[in-house]
């Protein structure tokens, strides 16, 4: 499209758009994070326009140093790598609890991290769902979480319940892409003696929308049962106060918002409450007992749990795994995450006008339009020939999650996407 269809199209000030970003730009007091990050290159070179930080965030640069210290101390000293000093193996994944309890809203002794979010959202609905006389069904939202509804569903049938009986869903109304909290609210109230678990996702996957968390954990335990969260699409993304607004339990990944690398260790938190209540069942493992006997092993055959979300792990840590993690944390604990809020809101925003300043064709914005309710997503119904308009995008150097079958995901991630990187976006989405 030249300049002269441009403003006959849209005004004389579209041509100034670009500049315009490139401003704000300059403006952005978290503009130095970005050069933090290796940004994939397309074919001539140029950063793409990176939108998919929701799925897999980009490379903090200083993970390679610490990737590479891990394995230089491997190869160094082997298995004394596990208490060699300076920061041994031994303890890892508690090294950062602190910026993780930040980030979440709890205290440090209930998060842990610890598997993938899927091993740990079974261990803890071992632990919570526990069906029983009448309240043997789950609630979650529709659409859930593909995985997060696998899980739910081979539960129930692990205990053998049927899920066409115990699964209950609830969705939008007919023409409504967003949920109606009340929803869940009404579901609770009408089926509370029978619902044992209320698992939702933080931030829906697909359409971005992000749930008053507080408002329906308060309804969940008038109803008497319990509330868990799947935070995979919130955490980082959004603010969470975890403990404050009275969640029993979560769990997230770290590969996402927090840019802790592919198949990074996941993430859980476990309400203080719950920690030392002994009628609480779990799947034990030698990671989780008592550390002060875990060496003894077979002279301490007995489990013993510790006392804290640590009880739930299992399995030595994966030092490799975790060794990004570290540095991608610190990113986040010095942008501050109100910061990143602040920017994430303004971001969304300005890829949304100018989205809507494109002339009526196929593409329709699902995610809500109250910066309240969504996070760092805006998600695209595509009218026509959806994996071709994907495939132009691509071409533009725009990189937005397809998800069949015709919504495009692209999240501005307040940490390495830019204002430009926006303009870039909108005027591949105008192209395509």
């Amino acid at each position: 499209m030249n300049r002269q269809t441009a403003e006959r199209l849209f005004g004389p000030e579209l041509s100034e758009l670009e500049s315009f970003a490139r401003s704000l730009d300059l403006a952005d007091p978290l503009a130095g994070f970005r050069d933090r990050f290796e940004i994939p290159l397309g074919p001539g070179g140029e950063p793409l326009v990176y939108l998919v930080g929701n799925s897999l965030g980009p490379l903090p640069r200083a993970a390679r140093e610490s990737v590479g210290s891990q394995l230089d101390r491997w190869g160094r000293s082997g298995v004394g790598g596990w208490f060699e000093q300076p920061e041994p193996w031994y303890g890892v994944e508690e090294r950062w609890l602190e910026p993780l309890s930040r980030l979440v809203g709890s205290g440090r002794h209930e998060v842990t991290v610890m598997n993938g979010l899927t091993v740990n959202l079974h261990l803890l609905l071992a632990s919570f769902f526990r069906p029983q006389e009448l309240r043997r069904k789950i609630l979650v939202e529709s659409p859930c979480f593909p995985s997060d509804r696998f899980a739910v569903e081979t539960q129930l049938r692990w205990h053998g319940l049927d899920p066409d009986e115990c699964l209950i869903e609830i969705g939008a109304d007919v023409g409504s892409p967003a949920i109606d909290e009340a929803r869940f609210e009404l579901a609770l109230a009408e089926h509370g003696d029978e619902i044992a678990v209320f698992l939702l996702g933080g931030v829906n996957f697909l359409t971005g929308q992000r749930f008053d968390l507080e408002r329906l954990a308060r309804a969940t335990h008038a109803a008497g049962a319990v509330f868990g969260v799947d935070l995979a699409h919130a955490v980082a993304n959004v603010p969470l106060r975890l403990h404050d607004w009275d969640v029993d339990f979560a769990v997230w990944c770290h590969y996402k918002y927090v840019n802790g690398g592919p198949g990074a260790p996941g993430g859980a938190f476990i309400h203080d409450r719950h920690l030392a209540d002994g009628r609480l069942p779990r799947l034990g493992g030698w990671w989780g007992n008592d550390p002060d006997t875990r060496f003894r092993m077979q002279l301490e055959p007995d489990y013993v749990p510790r006392d804290d979300a640590a009880g739930w792990q299992l399995s030595c840590p994966s030092v490799l795994a975790m060794a990004p993690l570290g540095p991608a944390l610190e990113l986040i604990d010095q942008a501050g995450p109100d910061r990143m809020r602040e920017k994430s809101i303004r971001l969304t925003a300005y890829l949304e006008w100018l989205l809507d300043r494109i002339p009526d064709g196929p593409v329709e914005i699902l995610t809500p339009a109250d910066p309240k309710r969504r996070g760092a997503q805006l998600s695209l119904r595509i009218g026509r020939e959806p994996a071709a308009f994907q495939a132009r995008l691509q071409e533009a150097g725009v990189i937005g999650d397809f998800r069949e079958p015709d919504v495009i995901r692209l999240a501005p991630a307040p940490l390495f996407n830019t204002y430009h990187d926006m303009w870039r976006a909108a005027e591949g989405v105008r192209n395509a």
